[in-house]
């Protein structure tokens, strides 16, 4: 079955590794079609003063470059330039100018930011100890997801590891099944895609992302879906691809839906 990925970073991430052609040759090598970079779009000094989080600004018009010249070099793969943007909600301190973003084809929403707290941050995990938080993070996150999921004036295509809040393996003594249907609700409500990110799986929550669960609620709200490594490093380029697609079809999908770089959508038959 055709396999593709519409979550990948490279070493212009601090937290990453590997040049935009290495990740081709691996993505040739294992038969994939669609190959999407989206490398985290640059975040200020204040919110990643290290660059570890996102590209500096100074290298975003290289990082561009490079996925231009690895399309024109690689057309048997398509190749698609992309950007992770997180949603920082209020706590949002970028200015956009006119055409910041126009340049990238496909653009992931994320949560990574609770209050400013980056609170998947390994780093700085402490507060997912101290009494109560759990429920406090995990519903102030899914506050901040909904809202930009559904907001229809930002310039998501895809909204990326739905709930990124269990990546520590901590989850509230709540039951999660209303924040699942508010956040299917959300998403639908403005058109965009979720993914199914593989890399949880590789996270002390032993799970893809989303939870069968919620992927069950974004499916019945008939949200279209697509599928992402979530790739830091050039050998998981299409790592558990296939097992995601086996997620989906669990849960009630029947296609795969793929970005495509002229904007469009197709979709894969799940066999």
């Amino acid at each position: 079955m055709e396999l593709i990925n519409t979550h990948c970073h490279t070493g212009y991430n601090g937290h990453a590794e590997g040049a935009v052609e290495e990740y081709v040759a691996h993505a040739l090598e294992a038969g994939l079609t669609t190959l999407a970079f989206t490398d985290h779009y640059p975040l200020s000094h204040a919110m990643d003063p290290t660059a570890y989080v996102s590209v500096p600004i100074e290298k975003v018009d290289t990082y561009i470059e490079d996925v231009l010249a690895a399309r024109l070099a690689h057309p048997e793969l398509e190749i698609i330039v992309g950007c992770e943007l997180d949603y920082l909600g209020a706590d949002e301190d970028r200015v956009f100018a006119p055409g910041d973003l126009e340049r990238f084809e496909l653009i992931l929403g994320s949560v990574h930011y609770v209050d400013k707290w980056p609170f998947d941050d390994p780093a700085q995990r402490g507060k997912w100890e101290e009494p109560g938080m759990a429920d406090c993070i995990w519903r102030r996150y899914f506050e901040l997801w909904c809202e930009a999921a559904s907001d229809k004036a930002l310039p998501y295509h895809v909204m990326s590891h739905p709930d990124l809040a269990k990546k520590f393996n901590h989850y509230p003594s709540f039951d999660l099944a209303p924040l699942y249907r508010e956040a299917a609700e959300a998403v639908a409500s403005s058109g965009r895609m979720i993914e199914v990110n593989t890399s949880g799986t590789y996270y002390a929550c032993a799970e893809m992302f989303p939870a069968p669960a919620l992927l069950r609620e974004f499916c019945r709200a008939g949200v279209p879906c697509t599928v992402g490594a979530d790739s830091h490093a050039p050998v998981n380029v299409a790592r558990d691809i296939e097992r995601g697609y086996r997620l989906m079809y669990e849960a009630g999908y029947r296609v795969v839906t793929v970005p495509t770089a002229s904007g469009d959508r197709r979709t894969i038959t799940i066999c």
